[in-house]
């Protein structure tokens, strides 16, 4: 069975994966993952036409389709079983969101509704195995203008991103009406023939602004919960207890393991991008909680080894499993891996149980130690913000030459040392503000600071974006400069899968330009949507370190 799928950086050739994805998905996860989309969008077709009729449905719609993207980006779940259960809910949700709109079309019109609707309100099948043969029919290439695809799958993986980052945030009880209703537009405009190019790049932008949105909510949510990131130095080393090494990124599930290992002689270490749950002040207390132990997300396959104990996967990035540690990985949330062991979603007012967990890391070896030393974090808006005046005055007498943004993902390709090669480039006047893993190909350079002011700024995962452009937006005020682009702040941004994609619209929506984008440039990006990128936001790719450098410092 074949596929395609050019949703991550890394897709075969830059093209597309046609056969296996070189996340490791196989053509039935990849298939299965497009036909749960379709049916999300026939389910977001029937909720906006209930809300033409005056009927909002988004409370019932939205957290379901927010899930559903969820477990569809990069490397979050590979397990087929999971997806026809998806599938099979997506399919209840539609008959009921249709059922409430024919009624309510009904009472408005006095008559049945019998207009034209897309197949993806329409199509159905009670056999597992139509599941995935259809996956074949309804992935990306069922739009065939290459334009047209290219905007309806930028604003589909943008919205994958505002769907992580609104998963977050509802589970820990924050939820925006906008954003809800947002996500059914945004699905359903994308079965929409009758819209331009225009209209597309006009929901293309839209999606920007909603990503700041979603962002601006979940730092509410992570700082209302946990308290602002404090600078911290994090311990990179281990100890003598067995331990539990937790990756992903939902907080809410740092949160209950912390509460549950205390006092049972088991240690907690962060993997990855949950670096940055070191830094909250709500962590801090328990004295289990280590460090963080090993690398970026793609260096799993090694580290997991080393570790020793168990292995909890809260969210993507989860790499193809290997034997010689399966009997202790275990997913939870939207992620899942064929034969490893999920822990199931807390039930309402309850805590997850990780006791299984818990139970196995008692009778494990201790970590084997990869490195040691500490790391520095927790430099969010709030820390910056608190010495902004400090800042700003390192700025104006000339200590403080420029800002380079380095938020965004890190992925396995050799060329990714470019970002290493331009964080070592960069003149010592010169600080990096980033967020998300890509950080690991520099965080552990001795770069020094500027007057106490570490040249890496840390602001946490990639779902701390926000900091950085909310830092922006107040620099610009407090510099009284009109335009963002007037500040001393370039971006050079890598990107991986659809969190970076909705990070990016973000920045464009707030009218940043001139962002250098690498390793490469997106595959389902089109030749002409490319140049409307350029021709407005001056979007470029990532070249040469030191040219990259020198034009980055002259304000280019």
């Amino acid at each position: 069975m074949s596929m395609f799928c050019y949703q991550c950086q890394e897709t075969a050739k830059n093209e597309g994966c046609t056969v296996k994805g070189v996340c490791g998905k196989d053509a039935d996860v990849a298939n299965l993952q497009d036909l749960l989309v379709f049916v999300l969008k026939g389910i977001s077709v029937y909720a906006e036409k209930a809300k033409e009729e005056g009927l909002d449905l988004s409370d019932k719609t939205a957290p379901f389709i927010m899930e559903g993207l969820f477990a569809t980006i990069t490397n979050a779940n590979f397990d087929a079983e999971r997806f026809e259960d998806l599938i099979d809910e997506a399919f209840e949700l539609r008959d009921e969101v249709q059922e409430k709109f024919e009624k309510v079309y009904k009472e408005n019109h006095g008559e049945e509704f019998s207009g034209e609707l897309p197949e993806h309100a329409t199509w159905y099948s009670d056999d597992i195995s139509d599941y995935y043969d259809k996956g074949t029919d309804v992935g990306v290439l069922e739009t065939e203008d290459v334009d047209v695809r290219s905007l309806r799958e930028l604003a589909t993986y943008g919205l994958k991103g505002i769907a992580a980052y609104g998963d977050h945030a509802r589970v820990l009880g924050k939820q925006k009406d906008e954003i809800d209703r947002f996500a059914q537009k945004c699905l359903a405009a994308t079965t929409d023939d009758s819209m331009s190019v225009d209209d597309l790049v006009g929901l293309v932008m839209e999606t920007g602004e909603m990503s700041v949105e979603t962002m601006a909510l979940l730092d509410e949510a992570n700082t209302s919960t946990y308290g602002h990131p404090e600078p911290t130095d994090v311990n990179i080393g281990v100890r003598d207890n067995p331990g539990i090494l937790i990756s992903g990124h939902d907080l809410k599930d740092m949160e209950e393991l912390l509460e549950q290992t205390e006092g049972t002689g088991v240690d907690v270490y962060t993997h990855s991008e949950m670096l940055p749950a070191n830094s909250y002040p709500a962590f801090k207390k328990y004295d289990h909680f280590v460090g963080n132990y090993g690398n970026s997300w793609w260096k799993q396959d090694k580290e997991f080894e080393t570790f020793n104990g168990p292995i909890l996967m809260t969210t993507n990035c989860i790499t193809p499993v290997k034997d010689s540690y399966k009997d202790r990985i275990f997913t939870t949330g939207m992620a899942g891996y064929p034969e490893v062991t999920h822990i199931p979603d807390r039930k309402e007012g309850e805590s997850k149980d990780f006791s299984e967990i818990i139970e196995l890391a008692k009778t494990c070896d201790s970590p084997v130690q990869l490195e040691e030393g500490t790391i520095p974090g927790g430099y969010a808006r709030n820390t910056v913000m608190s010495v902004a005046d400090k800042v700003i005055e390192a700025v104006e007498n000339g200590d403080i030459g420029r800002f380079v943004v380095m938020g965004g993902c890190d992925g396995r390709f050799n060329s990714r040392e470019y970002f290493t090669d331009v964080a070592k480039e960069l003149p010592e006047d010169a600080v990096i503000l980033t967020s998300g893993c890509a950080k690991y190909r520099y965080n552990k350079l001795d770069l020094g600071d500027i007057g106490g002011i570490p040249r890496v700024l840390d602001a946490g995962q990639c779902n701390d974006s926000y900091s950085l452009a909310y830092i922006a937006l107040q620099l610009k005020e407090a510099m009284g400069v009109d335009d963002i682009n007037d500040l001393p702040i370039s971006y050079d941004i890598a990107w991986y899968e659809q969190k970076a994609v909705c990070v990016l619209l973000a920045l464009l929506s707030l009218g940043v330009k001139g962002i250098r984008l690498g390793p490469t440039l997106p595959a389902f990006v089109s030749e002409n949507v490319l140049n409307v990128l350029v021709d407005k936001f001056d979007i470029k790719p990532t070249g040469d370190a030191k040219e990259d450098v020198a034009a980055i410092m002259a304000g280019e």
